[in-house]
């Protein structure tokens, strides 16, 4: 199977843009078992101890997404690009154990990566977003699930434009079919959250490539979205409705994020200067941002 992630396009497109504030951002934020809160500012992986201490947990790599097992190692990417002279990508993936180990999983290879996702559900199941085979027009993606074993299967078909998605543990998946937020059960069933999230135009930090990122699922059923062109973090409600839980300052915008499971939300943000923090925000609503 060689479909590359719909958002592995986005990177090629952002990483080749003139303007450094437009360069496409890290997008997850994971939790292990012990409370630790995992983010990446594109030049190492970050570790925020449920203490405080802030800590480098992976140095020298630009990811962009991660993953954290039942056995609190956490994956992620390493994307490089050799320059314009050879117009060559390249990746690895690597992983950390819980004890600080890291090591290859993916040695370094030429191309983006094709053959490994890091939306995966409980089950080690990985899933992509591609380009549905002798296809044209539009509507013409799908999403695939790849099992432990190798096996593949379609999941959905007949999306547009997929952005970044979302494995939960039983196998629902999350995704941002611009400008929709759609929902796929673990047996196939697709489901339109919000049929447009860009509906308002408010003073914008990013451009339309990265109007919507991450997508993460609440408690109770409810469902986020980073909108960092409008710097807003939605909140879709079981019944569909949209309400706004955060707003990042002027000159800082959302990319992605998670609930804990005391309710606590973890929103990873961007600057205009190419910066990265976390901000958490209390079930109190108190607010407070790392570093």
């Amino acid at each position: 199977m060689t479909c590359p992630r719909a958002a592995t396009v986005v990177v090629l497109s952002a990483v080749a843009a003139a303007a450094p504030a437009a360069a496409h951002p890290a997008v997850d934020v994971v939790i292990d078992s012990r409370g630790n809160v995992y983010y990446s500012d594109l030049k190492q992986v970050w570790m925020l101890a449920p203490d405080g201490t802030h800590t480098v947990a992976v140095p020298g790599v630009h990811t962009h997404e991660l993953f954290v097992d039942a056995d609190d190692t956490l994956f992620g990417e390493h994307l490089w690009y050799e320059g314009e002279a050879t117009d060559r990508w390249g990746h690895r993936v690597w992983k950390r154990t819980r004890d600080g180990v890291i090591s290859e999983v993916v040695p370094p290879t030429a191309g983006f990566r094709t053959e490994y996702s890091f939306d995966r559900d409980g089950a080690g199941n990985h899933y992509f977003a591609c380009t549905a085979e002798g296809t044209m027009g539009r509507d013409r993606t799908e999403v695939r699930r790849r099992a432990p074993d190798g096996t593949v299967a379609v999941v959905a078909r007949g999306f547009r434009s997929i952005g970044w998605m979302h494995a939960s543990p039983d196998g629902t998946v999350l995704l941002i079919d611009r400008p929709a937020v759609k929902r796929i059960t673990p047996g196939g069933r697709v489901t339109t959250l919000v049929a447009d999230a860009n509906r308002r135009v408010l003073p914008a930090l990013a451009d339309e490539r990265h109007d919507l990122m991450g997508v993460w699922p609440g408690r109770s059923g409810e469902v986020f979205v980073a909108r960092s062109r409008t710097r807003e973090v939605l909140r879709i409600a079981p019944d569909g409705a949209v309400s706004t839980v955060s707003v990042s300052p002027v000159g800082w915008a959302p990319s992605g994020g998670i609930v804990a499971a005391d309710g606590t939300q973890w929103v990873l943000e961007y600057s205009t200067a190419n910066s990265f923090r976390v901000r958490r925000i209390t079930v109190g609503g108190a607010q407070r941002t790392f570093p």
